[in-house]
């Protein structure tokens, strides 16, 4: 059984990419209306008459739709046959933060949703996805975490580190949101070229150049602040091994994603914009969940140096 809920938890991270790339499609075809005011059905009907921008948009709530059962299923497997407590955290995360999301959908649909709905939207998608994820890994060798070899590991980590850690993810999450708020502004045009801004360190700071200029200079920051996260793991915890390559792999993917920022800004007025916006959203994704991951770590890591410390205190006593 639990070889079918591994399965199936892969299929559920997978249906949750899917959503973030559907919905990061509506958004740059502003196919988000294409419905009207109408939401689950469009216009009243499971199959409306076919427009390329109903098509995009009910095709996500397919998916959305799709998504949302399958985790159901999921999620009442991990909890009937999963004794990992952790599992059902991530189960119970996941459906918890899918319900807002498919709320927030809801919202945005039936209303004139604002820039700032339009981005928490998002933004809640990237959490149920990295919960996904998550749940996904405790079925894998990187899910190991919770054995006493693991702990033994973990232990190594120290508290400043471990809050360097969700420091980056915090700082990771606030760039998502002022990214999609760019989006949603519509201020991607507002720098034109890329490293530099109009041909300017520091362009004047007024409207859409002022949007998309401080969510570059958060990226470069972001960038700064990871990279010395990584020294510190690969110097000072290199034995563990998922701390490790967790580490790297955030790093490698903050890199595409600043270099597939820089593609967007590139091909603004070409065909070719839509590709590179999609790439843009599925390696933020992956970030954010890689991240996660390794907050995951750090919480074990508490709770291996409090067995520590309460077993010493035992031999004490």
């Amino acid at each position: 059984m639990e070889k079918r809920i591994k399965t199936l938890s892969f299929l559920t991270t997978l249906m949750m990419l899917f959503v973030l790339i559907g919905g990061a499609i509506v958004t740059k075809t502003d196919s988000g209306k294409a419905c009207g005011d109408t939401w689950p059905l469009c216009h009243g009907e499971f199959i409306p008459a076919f427009t390329i921008s109903k098509f995009i948009e009910y095709s996500h709530r397919y998916v959305s739709g799709a998504a949302g059962l399958l985790l159901l299923a999921t999620t009442i497997l991990v909890w009937i046959y999963i004794k990992r407590k952790d599992a059902k955290w991530f189960s119970a995360g996941a459906g918890l933060f899918t319900i807002i999301q498919a709320y927030l959908g809801a919202m945005a649909a039936l209303s004139e949703p604002t820039s700032i709905v339009k981005a928490l939207h998002f933004g809640i998608s990237l959490i149920a996805f990295a919960f996904t994820l998550l749940l996904w890994l405790v079925f894998t060798k990187w899910g190991n975490y919770n054995t006493a070899e693991a702990a033994q590991s973990l232990r190594k980590m120290s508290l400043g580190f471990a809050a360097m850690i969700w420091g980056t993810l915090i700082f990771t999450y606030v760039a998502v949101y002022f990214g999609a708020y760019v989006r949603h502004t519509e201020s991607s045009g507002g720098c034109s070229g890329w490293p530099l801004c109009n041909g300017e360190i520091i362009p004047e700071l007024t409207g859409a150049t002022g949007v998309i200029f401080t969510h570059r200079v958060i990226a470069l920051a972001l960038l700064l602040y990871t990279i010395v996260v990584v020294r510190i793991a690969v110097t000072r915890f290199r034995d563990i091994e998922q701390v490790r390559i967790g580490a790297w792999w955030a790093l490698g993917l903050l890199v595409a994603q600043i270099f597939s920022g820089a593609s967007v800004t590139f091909t603004l007025q070409s065909d070719w914009y839509l590709v590179t916006a999609l790439i843009h959203a599925v390696l933020i994704s992956g970030l954010f969940a890689i991240l996660s991951y390794l907050c995951v770590l750090t919480i074990y890591a508490h709770f291996a140096q409090q067995l520590n410390v309460s077993k010493k205190n035992n031999f004490r006593s």
